[in-house]
Parts: structure tokens; sequence; C-alpha cells
């Protein structure tokens, strides 16, 4: 993972006509290719692994289980715990950090978002991160969308299409837009 980049950019805007703007494009182009090969044909778990280790710059354990089509538009911010379980068609704008902690399951078509553009129009195709950080045996629904900034803490629910625009404490459910918590989970027995 760069860390450099992330502490440059982190807390401060990216304005386009900068430097890191342009450097943050450059490794963008770069794994554009691999993310378009990996999210063609026919790929099993071990290759999808090996692709996912070149696009990220990292090791990926072997029951991290990722469901092609995969999208990023960084890559080399994402880091994957053990045991994940990622669906099909999820999105991960990843430049700010996405952090995903051992046993989480991302449904189909979820949006991991760390990017936000800068509200004053003149500057508006500049951008400002967050990280997102998943932990342990959360489970993001499908078509969720966790926004920059954004915490889902150990075993909590989002929802399927719930929008996510504060941190999710844990052991909780939250769902709708802007998502609300809505109940505790009913533990049976303990991990």
């Amino acid at each position: 993972m760069d860390y450099s980049l992330r502490t440059r950019i982190a807390n401060q805007p990216i304005y386009r006509d900068s430097e890191l703007f342009k450097e943050i494009h450059l490794v963008k182009g770069n794994n554009e290719r691999l993310v378009m090969e990996m999210n063609t044909g026919y790929h099993d778990a071990a290759e999808v692994r090996a692709y996912l280790k070149c696009i990220t710059d990292q090791e990926i354990d072997e029951p991290v289980t990722v469901s092609l089509p995969f999208y990023t538009d960084y890559a080399k911010h994402i880091t994957f715990g053990k045991e994940i379980f990622i669906n099909n068609n999820v999105l991960f704008v990843d430049l700010g950090g996405i952090t995903i902690d051992d046993h989480v399951l991302i449904g189909p078509r979820a949006s991991l978002i760390t990017v936000n553009h800068l509200e004053n129009p003149a500057d508006r195709r500049g951008l400002f991160v967050k990280p997102v950080h998943i932990k342990q045996n959360a489970w993001i629904g499908a078509g969720a969308t966790i926004l920059p900034g954004v915490t889902v803490d150990e075993n909590a629910i989002v929802a399927a299409n719930a929008t996510v625009t504060k941190d999710v404490p844990a052991n909780m459910i939250v769902a709708g837009t802007p998502a609300k918590v809505i109940r505790q989970i009913k533990a049976e027995k303990e991990f």
C-alpha cells in the first residue's frame, strides 16, 4: 500500500491542476488494464487472487473470495483481511483507503466510496478523501452505498440499498437513505 500518497492526500483538498492529482491518475490509468483483464472471461479463485495481488500490491489470503466483476478506481489503497466474501459488481472507490477486516460479507452491487468532489463550483473537479473501514464480521447488503469517512463496526449489518452517511455501531442493523439504526442484532450464540 502506498502510505506515502495516502499521507499526502489526507485531510486536504486535491486540486485538478496539482501534481498530486496527476500522480493519482497515472496510477489509476496503469491499474485500469489489469482490472479490465481480471473482469474479462472466466478466472478461478486463485487467478482472481493473483490479479488482486498485482492490482493492490499486497498478498491476498486464500480464503478471500471476490466474485467477478469487481471494480476499483485506484486499488492501491485497499486492505483485505481474511475469509472475506465480496459478491459480484461491487465498486471500491478507494483513493482515501478502504480497510476490510476478517470475515466480512459484501453483497452484489454494493459501493464503498472514499472520494468526494469539492463543494466550490470553481474547484468541483478537485477531490477530498476520507477512509472507509468495514470491521470484523460485518455484512454489507446488496446495493448498499458506504460514503467517505464511514466505519461499519463489528458484526453490524447494512441493509440492502441503504446509503450509509454516518458510522454504524457494532451489533446493529441499519437501513434506509440515509441509513438509520433499526435494531440490535439478535445473537443466539456467541462466536
